[in-house]
Order: C-alpha cells, then structure tokens, then sequence
C-alpha cells in the first residue's frame, strides 16, 4: 500500500482497524445474543491480516498493555513515605503458583539502592575460625542451591486484626511471593569461615541506609538458609535486593535481609532495633513474644473476590486460591460457601511442596445466591489455619504481624464482592 491521496497506507489502515476493533466485543456479544454469526469468527482480523512486530521490538519481554492492571500497589494512607513503606502482589490477578518478578511485592526501610556486582562485597566475621570477605564472583564458584520458596511479610495480613478493612486478596494477603532462588547454602560459607563452638547465633546486615540488621539462631542459618543472587532465573531486581540476598525459607520476610553484606557469627542474639520495636507480637496484657519467626499455615480465595467479581451469571464457577505454611508442605485446603459451615475439599493443582505456595481449585456450580466464601488451610504437621475469632482469644486486639486468620470474601447476588468478618 502507498500513502498516496486515494490509498490507505499500512499505518492508517491498523489505526482504523484498531477504532473498529473497539466496537468488535460490543457487536460479537449483540451478535451472539441475537443468534447471529460472530464478527471475531466469520470476519478476518487485522491481528491475521498483517505482520505482527519483530523479535527485537522488546528485547526485553514485557506483558502485553491488554494486562497493564496487573501492577504492585501501595496504600498511600499506610506511611508518611514510599521510600520506607511497602506495595502488594497482585495475588487476584495470577494463577499457577510462581510469582513473576515484577510483580512481587516489596517492603523497604530506607530505599531500594543501586549496587553493582563489582562493588559488592559480604563479609563473614564474629566467632569465627578465619573472618572472610567475598566479592560476588567468589559467590558464584560455591556450589549452588535451588529451591521454590514463598517470603511472607510478618504483617501481611495485620491490618485485619481490628476487622475487615480492606476490599481486596491484593491488599490484605498481598504481602507475599513464592519464587524460585538460586545462590549458595550459608552452611557452605559458616564452614568455609569456621564457626567456634561458642558461636550459638548469627547477626546478618544489608548494605542499605537502614541495613534492617537480625539475629537467626545458628541451628537455623546451618539448615536452609540462602545467600541467593538468583530468582526465577535471572538476576534479583534491584528492589529485591541485587545483587545479593537472603532467603530464609518459612520464616518472616524481616529476616530475608537484602543487599546483604555482613553475616557476624555471635553468643547470642543482638536485640537490634529492627527486632526489638517491631516484628513481635503483642498479647492483651500488653505484653510482647520475641521470635515469633515462623509463618504458620495461610490461605486465601483470589478469585471471586472483591477485586475479581462474578460476570458471568450463574453456572459453571471456578474458586481458586492460594495456600502456603512456613511449617512445610500444605496437604489439603478446604473452601466454605456459607461462612464455615459446611466444608468442601479443594483439589491442588500439585503436590504441596516445603515453605512453597499451593495453588488450590474447587470447581463448582453458582446458582447466583451470596456466598461467605472461605479457605482453611492444612500443613503436613497437621496443623489446621484458625479462625481470627480463634486468633483473637489468645492474643487480644492489639496485635499487627502473624495473622494467620481465615478470610470471608461476601459475594453477592449481582457477583460483586466485599471483605467481611463472621462469628466463629
């Protein structure tokens, strides 16, 4: 085609057809109502009629702009600054189980800061044997550890704890990612060092302005603890730590330091500001549990939820969802439509897997009635999600972090839905 006066050229062309395009769904659904022929089947589409972009168009792969909704957000009620606050997963907005990077939330304390490889540097000092200093290639000739793990903000969830407050899985469970790490056992690095035997805990401190500095008790740090500068398959971003982190499997995401860049072998714990003023857990007497690290059995209904209503009316209806412990592995989730009544058990989409996230599915028939939908999770320790009533009990009113409560999504007649409490 040409761009003379009378032709169309190609650019023109696609203009029009994307201008058409927006009237299609609108006339495929009058069509399809009326019992007419579909447009988007009998007509030939520009998408079919044209060259799509080349390979190099984005060298690196972005989502498409059909899904530009599905984003990290911030609650901008919820600190005085984003340069020390923290955005949520679009849990409602992704299946399968694994987190895309740019979608997973992130939790700083002074900023996420810019360190390149050659500058980096981990030192291992304290009790041991020979204090080390590794530069990022050192790291790298260790042999290497991989492994799908979720780290759960310690306050996910902990805006819950007075009653339901906000209306979608993004913002009360969205403190979360499941992802698949690569990098190197801490155990390899202690031994290389040469732990004393009077070392009982190690001290580890990110780069970063507020190096977000905790203790983890040794027996810990020796098990599954992992110095990462992976995760699913490239390098970390720059907002989850580049180009070195920790990943602490289970356990809190405080502890997950990252830009790390000192592990300090000690007799005990620090007490450090960062575990000391926040991440324990207040009873109703006003006092507090220290290392409360462990994340216990969760789960969540993504969809319906709020943010992803019912619109297709009645019929076939897919509830699904997410679960994880930092126990080990989940074994069964069951789902409630009337508010914890009555139980059914979901099917995972696979085997529960250690410390990782469980996609869940319970395939069903929505006769257009409301719905207390629910989750209830189940690890291989036996131990079974509570209620927040079940919660509360124990641990008053006045706690934020480990809420690990069964969340009630109310789905209404019209399919839309709302975060609600019920009574256990």
């Amino acid at each position: 085609m040409t761009g003379k006066t009378g032709t169309t050229s190609r650019r023109g062309f696609m203009r029009a057809g994307l201008a058409a395009s927006v009237a299609l769904p609108a006339l495929a659904a009058q069509a399809r109502a009326q019992g007419g022929p579909d447009p988007l089947i009998t007509e030939v589409q520009d998408w079919a009629s044209f060259m799509g972009e080349g390979v190099d168009a984005t060298p690196y792969g972005l989502p498409i702009h059909f899904e530009s909704d599905v984003i990290r957000r911030n609650v901008e009620w919820l600190t005085a600054d984003t340069i020390s606050s923290i955005n949520f997963t679009p849990i409602h907005r992704l299946d399968g189980t694994l987190t895309p990077a740019g979608c997973a939330f992130e939790r700083h304390h002074s900023g996420a800061i810019e360190l390149a490889k050659p500058d980096y540097r981990l030192m291992v000092n304290g009790l041991v044997e020979r204090p080390l200093v590794f530069t990022y290639e050192d790291l790298e000739r260790f042999p290497r550890k991989q492994a799908v793990y979720f780290c759960e903000c310690a306050a996910n969830s902990g805006m819950e704890w007075g009653g339901a407050q906000l209306n979608g899985s993004q913002f009360t469970h969205g403190m979360i990612h499941n992802m698949e790490y690569v990098g190197v056992s801490m155990r390899v690095l202690l031994e290389e060092a040469g732990v004393k035997p009077e070392g009982k805990w190690i001290y580890v401190e990110g780069a970063d302005a507020s190096s977000n500095g905790r203790s983890i008790p040794l027996e810990k740090a020796m098990d599954d603890v992992l110095v990462a500068f992976k995760a699913n398959g490239e390098a970390l971003r720059k907002e989850h730590g580049y180009p070195v982190r920790l990943v602490v499997p289970g356990w809190e995401g405080n502890l997950w330091v990252k830009w790390l860049r000192r592990i300090e072998v000690t007799d005990m714990a620090v007490e450090s500001r960062e575990e000391t003023s926040k991440y324990t857990d207040t009873l109703a007497d006003g006092t507090s549990r220290k290392w409360t690290w462990v994340m216990d059995a969760k789960s969540v209904v993504t969809a319906p939820s709020p943010q992803v209503p019912i619109t297709h009316g009645p019929g076939p209806l897919v509830i699904t969802g997410l679960a994880w412990s930092g126990r080990g592995a989940i074994t069964r989730v069951d789902v409630s439509k009337d508010g914890g009544k009555t139980w059914e058990t979901a099917r995972l989409a696979a085997p529960g897997v250690p410390m990782a996230m469980t996609r869940f599915y319970l395939d069903t028939h929505w006769d257009g009635s409301e719905m207390l939908l629910q989750s209830r999770a189940v690890d291989e320790t036996g131990y079974v999600q509570p209620t927040k009533d079940a919660l509360r009990e124990i641990r008053g009113m006045n706690s934020i972090y480990h809420n690990n409560g069964i969340q009630t999504w109310w789905i209404k007649e019209d399919g839309s839905g709302e975060n609600v409490e019920v009574s256990a």
